[in-house]
């Protein structure tokens, strides 16, 4: 009795047509589960869609002193969106932030790039200055800086002007005896391209 169809119904061509759709149904969304799943970061296409002055950070769920960061803004007057992302590289690769001058969040405001603990004081002096150039960042994290205090120890750092071929200057220093925010020799005052 093996290889024998006795008993065995026929199949209908409408089912057979039924179970195709269903399963191209099926492939379907899972398709677009999984692209949803694997897609890039919430970064938005057009930087420049933000409010003016609004500062977009992207930053890990768990950091804290991204927080800190934070608050130190909204207290300077800058309206502030969050976005948490747990895999921080590829916005800081989609956004062109140099591997050198990592540090924890990221963030745009204005059609610029901000990395780092960089004090609201020397992003206001960017806007106001609007240098050709993709950014500011303070590499690492280092005490003192906005987000990082420690009483009152503040360890001298500089704030970095970077370009979209990676080099940088310097655009202020803090923690020193002089301060105050020093201008780079480099700054174009065209806007960002």
């Amino acid at each position: 009795m093996s290889g024998s169809n006795q008993g065995a119904k026929p199949v209908k061509k409408s089912s057979v047509s039924s179970l195709v759709w269903i399963g191209s149904v099926v492939l379907t969304i899972g398709a677009v589960l999984a692209a949803q799943y694997l897609r890039e970061p919430s970064v938005p296409p057009v930087v420049a869609a933000a409010a003016p002055d609004t500062v977009v950070v992207y930053k890990s769920p768990t950091c804290g002193c991204c927080l800190k960061w934070v608050e130190h803004l909204q207290q300077a007057g800058f309206t502030v969106e969050t976005h948490d992302e747990p895999q921080m590289s590829l916005v800081k690769t989609r956004l062109g932030v140099p591997e050198a001058l990592g540090s924890c969040h990221t963030a745009t405001v204005n059609g610029y790039v901000i990395e780092g603990h960089v004090p609201a004081e020397d992003i206001r002096q960017l806007l106001a200055k609007r240098p050709k150039a993709k950014g500011l960042a303070v590499p690492g994290m280092p005490i003192g800086s906005p987000g990082m205090e420690m009483g009152d120890r503040v360890d001298p750092y500089q704030t970095l002007l970077f370009d979209g071929q990676g080099r940088s200057s310097v655009f202020s220093r803090h923690g020193t005896a002089s301060a105050a925010p020093v201008k780079a020799s480099s700054i174009n005052p065209q806007p960002p391209s």
